[in-house]
């Protein structure tokens, strides 16, 4: 992609500004709402429902809710999603005072949560290629930055956050995280108009949720991009459900060297989303997409075979850095391609993907590590993002990407771009 010197408009100030708050609130919410529930059940399978209710919207109406963003108006989307959000914060905190909460009321709210996560962060993801007149540097420098700040602002910033005004009272954390909501839907609600997309022949929702998911898995190179992060989350996942594990009995680190772990993959990612428009001028974004694939997959079989925790921390900070780049460098790539009027279902189809793929990655390291060894699950994911990367390369070239760009940058576009 090529550069740009133009400013990003002020419209995604505020954009940046609303979602930067979210991610503080839900870095709170995050950190408070496990040990929320840990307060009323030490039961482990009511703890995971509370955690898996927040996933469910995606999987059963991930299509259907792109579907529905792309009949909607994405600002109205955004802010109506964010402070319904606010106010059904305050059932579990009212319940908090009251000493009324349960699991059932705990997962309950996280699916309805989740519910307006999907269709704020679709129509969020429409949004901005319109109010950005779809331009692709500037989609990278802002995806950069909104990133970058939702990594810094939920991963740095909103778990101490939370652990701190949990202290307070159990309501506290769950009344900030409304907040937030409602800061983030009065900034959103300011946000200029854009011109929506001209509405499409009168079609039930299935039919059009069909037209979306289509869209995706006929067009190789929307294809490559969504298989990314769906294997990818397997991998991931499979890491992720043995990390502490593995921490303790091969790294021989406790719960603070754990804790620095993580920090170091989070201060990758920061390194990796400023990165990523450098990487796509320099090498291409289809090249730098590729690469940074690969740096995931190494980065992980470092990890494995890390001998000490200083090691582990370092790989965990270069496949971080690959991670970030990556989900600046597609997402923007996506956006600047697909049609304004299916951008909503394109977007929710490719999240569906990764959402889907997250169990099974889970299931998959929770089994090799109690069949064979804790580091197993490690080799087999870099296995799988190796892999990935080769069967992506062609899907994602540079000779595709410039082609697709081309196409959507002509005056009118055909229906169907070359595949």
């Amino acid at each position: 992609m090529t550069t740009d010197v133009r400013k990003l408009p002020t419209g995604f100030g505020r954009l940046w500004a609303a979602q930067t708050v979210s991610s503080l609130g839900d870095g709170v919410s995050h950190a408070a709402l496990p040990l929320i529930a840990l307060a009323s059940t030490r039961d482990p399978m009511a703890l995971a429902v509370v955690t898996a209710a927040g996933t469910l919207p995606w999987l059963l109406f991930g299509v259907l809710g792109g579907a529905l963003v792309d009949r909607w108006d994405r600002r109205r989307t955004m802010w109506v999603a964010d402070a319904v959000r606010a106010a059904l914060l305050a059932i579990p905190a009212a319940a908090a005072v009251l000493d009324l909460l349960s699991i059932p009321l705990l997962a309950a709210v996280a699916f309805l949560l989740g519910l307006g996560g999907l269709f704020f962060d679709t129509a969020a993801t429409a949004y901005l290629p319109d109010l950005l007149g779809r331009d692709p540097a500037l989609l990278e420098r802002a995806n950069a930055r909104l990133r970058g700040t939702q990594t810094a602002a939920s991963g740095f910033a909103g778990p101490p956050a939370g652990s701190a005004l949990l202290a307070l009272g159990r309501a506290v954390p769950l009344l900030a995280d409304a907040v937030s909501f409602a800061v983030s839907a009065l900034l959103v609600r300011s946000l200029p108009a854009v011109p929506r997309p001209a509405p499409e022949a009168r079609e039930s929702l299935l039919r059009q949720a069909r037209t979306g998911a289509s869209y995706v898995f006929r067009d190789r190179l929307l294809l490559g991009l969504a298989l990314r992060p769906a294997v990818g989350n397997i991998a991931f996942l499979a890491v992720e459900t043995v990390l502490a594990l593995f921490a303790h009995e091969r790294l021989g680190i406790g719960a603070l060297g754990f804790g620095l772990l993580l920090t170091a993959e989070a201060t990758g990612g920061l390194l990796g989303a400023g990165l990523a428009s450098f990487l796509g001028r320099r090498l291409g974004t289809g090249t730098a997409l590729t690469c940074t694939a690969a740096v995931e997959g190494l980065a992980v079989l470092g990890l494995a075979a890390a001998p000490n925790a200083y090691v582990a921390g370092l790989a965990l900070a270069v496949c971080g850095a690959g991670m970030g780049a990556t989900m600046v460098l597609a997402p923007s790539l996506r956006q600047a391609i697909v049609p304004a009027h299916l951008m909503g279902r394109v977007a929710s189809t490719s999240r569906m993907l990764a959402m889907c793929a997250a169990p099974s990655g889970a299931l998959l390291g929770g089994w090799l590590a109690t069949t064979h060894d804790v580091r197993t699950p490690l080799y087999t994911a870099a296995g799988l993002l190796l892999a990935m990367t080769a069967v992506t390369a062609t899907m994602t070239s540079d000779r595709r990407i410039e082609a697709a760009l081309r196409a959507a940058a002509a005056p009118a576009q055909a229906p169907a771009r070359a595949r």
